[in-house]
């Protein structure tokens, strides 16, 4: 079960990964723009990280996560440094809990290939936000081979395009080991936006920190993250 896979490295989530300081992460916040007044959904916002920093820069700020430990952490620092943050265990791709049409942005950071169900959770996000209103997210990038001492997009073993769930039978990622991780080529993300009327209206694709390509001889030869502003059209294109 999804919720339990999460649950089990919510300590490793929230020790690990805490700062904002990823090019990726980054890329997305300069993408979404001024958060200020503005009513965000923060989707697969496990322990919290994105979504603090959009509600500290004003925006009115929505977390939802399938994990139950990582919403308890989240909870947990709203209750210590309140930002006005409302949390909601729910699997995105149900729609639980989200009023349609009450976003002007949708945010995603790191979290599309934690959600096995793809299709479902775009149609949920794509219901939760207003006509115009915006879906911006950052990835790990599909093309992205990995390295010797790395853990790519894919498993060593496979090709770009064997789409699906895969954990890391090496020691390269302790994270992937435990939850694995869902391979999609990008065209299959980017069809399935335009499928429920996201279409794409700028994309990044950031290198990484100098410091971080230094210790991983090699990974940085090809695109590692990828970064993109998608915008609801008024009416959902079917095709």
């Amino acid at each position: 079960m999804a919720e339990a896979r999460y649950d089990a490295v919510a300590d490793f989530y929230t020790t690990g990964f805490d700062a904002i300081a990823e090019p990726a992460s980054l890329a997305l916040l300069d993408l979404l723009g001024p958060p200020a007044g503005l009513r965000v959904l923060d989707v697969a916002c496990g322990h919290g990280r994105i979504t603090r920093a959009l509600a500290g820069r004003g925006a009115d700020v929505t977390g939802v996560d399938i994990s139950a430990a990582l919403i308890a952490r989240a909870v947990a620092a709203e209750r210590d440094q309140p930002l006005g943050i409302r949390y909601i265990h729910a699997d995105v791709a149900s729609g639980a809990g989200l009023d349609p049409a009450t976003f002007d942005a949708v945010t995603c950071n790191f979290g599309l290939s934690d959600i096995d169900d793809l299709d479902q959770a775009t149609g949920s996000i794509a219901a939760a936000l207003r006509a115009g209103g915006c879906f911006v997210f950052s990835i790990l990038h599909p093309c992205f081979a990995g390295a010797r001492d790395v853990s790519g997009s894919w498993p060593a073993t496979g090709r770009y395009y064997d789409e699906g769930h895969w954990t890391a039978g090496d020691a390269l990622s302790v994270l992937r080991q435990k939850v694995g991780a869902n391979h999609r080529m990008l065209s299959t993300y980017l069809n399935t936006f335009r499928r429920h009327g996201l279409w794409l209206d700028h994309i990044r694709e950031p290198e990484p920190e100098a410091e971080w390509a230094q210790k991983r001889p090699g990974a940085d030869r090809g695109p590692v993250y990828l970064a993109a502003r998608c915008v609801k059209s008024p009416q959902a294109c079917k095709a």
